[in-house]
C-alpha cells in the first residue's frame, strides 16, 4: 500500500470497528431474586447478550417440596437446558433454563417438565440416599420422556454426599458440576437400558439353533 493511503486505510478500519460496536443490540430483561419472581419484585437490567429464566422444582409423592426461580441478564452466552428425573420411588426433580433475546422477553411464567402418567416400557433401578448410607434400589417403571436410567452423584454446601438412581430424560445425561437447589453440585451418568438385550438374544438364538441341529442329527 502506498504511504499516502495508509492513514486513510487505518481511518476506514477504525470507523468500521466503531460502527460494528455501536450496532450491538441491547435490551431490557426482567430481573428477580431467588423464589421472589412475582409482580411486586420485578426489576430490570440491560444486556447485549440475552435474558434468562430458570426454575427448579422438587416433588415427593406428587406434592411440591421446594422450588427455586430466578430471572435476569445473562453475563455470558446463555445455554438452555430442560430435564426431569424420577429418583427413588416417589421423588421427582425438574429443571428448566431458557434463554431469549428481545425486549423483556423473560417476563411471565414458564413451566418445567411435568410428570407423565403414560408408561414407556423402560424400567430402571431407583433409590435415593445421603452420606454414603445404603441405597436400596427398587425397580421403577419409567414414564413419558424419561427413557434413560440415570445415576446421580452430588454434594451439598456442607460437603455431604448424595447418591440417587432412577428414570430421566435424555437431556439429564452426562451433566457435570451443575448447581441445583441453591448449592447442591451434581454429576450425572446414564446407563444404556438396551445394553444387556443383544447378548441375551444372541445366546438364546444360539441355544435354539443347537437344539434344532441336535434333534435333526438324532
Amino acid at each position: 500500500m502506498p504511504p499516502s493511503l495508509a492513514p486513510k486505510g487505518l481511518l476506514t478500519a477504525c470507523v468500521l470497528a466503531a460502527l460494528a460496536f455501536s450496532s450491538v443490540e441491547s435490551y431490557t430483561c426482567q430481573r428477580c431474586a431467588l423464589n421472589t419472581c412475582d409482580s411486586s419484585t420485578q426489576r430490570s437490567c440491560e444486556t447485549s447478550q440475552s435474558c434468562f429464566s430458570y426454575r427448579q422444582e422438587l416433588f415427593s409423592t406428587g406434592q411440591p417440596l421446594t422450588f427455586v426461580e430466578e430471572k435476569g441478564c445473562a453475563e455470558r452466552q446463555c445455554v438452555p437446558l430442560n430435564f426431569s428425573a424420577t429418583l427413588g420411588a416417589n421423588t421427582m426433580f425438574a429443571y428448566g433454563h431458557q434463554c431469549c433475546s428481545s425486549e423483556l422477553c423473560n417476563t411471565g411464567d414458564f413451566q418445567v417438565p411435568r410428570k407423565s402418567s403414560v408408561l414407556n416400557s423402560v424400567q430402571c433401578p431407583a433409590c435415593y440416599t445421603e452420606n454414603n448410607s445404603l441405597c436400596e434400589a427398587v425397580l421403577l417403571n419409567c414414564a413419558g420422556a424419561e427413557t434413560r436410567c440415570i445415576q446421580v452423584n452430588g454434594t451439598d454446601g456442607d460437603r455431604a454426599s448424595i447418591f440417587a438412581k432412577g428414570c430421566a430424560t435424555e437431556t439429564a445425561c452426562n451433566l457435570k458440576n451443575l448447581n441445583v437447589l441453591n448449592g447442591i453440585i451434581i454429576h450425572t451418568h446414564c446407563v444404556d437400558t438396551h445394553g444387556a438385550s443383544p447378548p441375551l438374544l444372541s445366546v438364546t438364538s444360539s441355544l435354539l439353533t443347537a437344539l434344532i441341529l441336535l434333534k435333526v442329527l438324532l
